[in-house]
């Protein structure tokens, strides 16, 4: 059986405002990844670079739905794949919900408590500096997070 994660935060901004971070290549830098290849759209595949960890990784975009929702599978090419949902939920103006799922983990990978606490670990930091560069423009927290 599949296991999965779940992270929420609140961020006093428009569901616009946010999606534009995630998608928009030019954007994103300023929070998660260092570099994106490409705008994130439906069956894109998209280069993600971080180059503080000397890291690259893929992800095929599966789903989007304008303001409201993205959904990518990243980790084939660790044969680790997971399915990653953001949803952004707007209550009211400047108000908005931002839900993030990762489902497909294995319930049989010995190291999957180690995986899903990492995985969960990051999408808190990740939605941490989101809520820091949207609400305050903070723009120098992507990877500071130490090992």
């Amino acid at each position: 059986m599949d296991k999965q994660i779940t992270t929420k935060f609140r961020i006093y901004s428009s569901a616009i405002e946010i999606f534009e971070a995630i998608v928009d290549p030019k954007r994103i830098g300023n929070f998660w990844f260092s570099s994106s290849s490409h705008r994130w759209e439906q069956d894109k595949q998209i280069t993600l670079r971080y180059d503080e960890y000397r890291a690259v990784g893929i992800i095929n975009v599966l789903e989007v739905d304008l303001n409201k929702k993205i959904v990518f599978a990243w980790g084939a090419e660790h044969d680790n794949e997971t399915i990653v949902t953001i949803t952004i939920n707007e209550l009211e103006k400047m108000n908005t919900i931002v839900e993030i799922n990762e489902s497909g983990f294995k319930a049989e990978d010995p190291d999957i408590v180690d995986k899903m606490i990492g995985q969960k670990e990051g999408w808190v930091y990740m939605l941490s500096c989101l809520k820091c560069y949207i609400e305050n423009d903070v723009k120098n927290l992507r990877a500071s997070l130490l090992h």
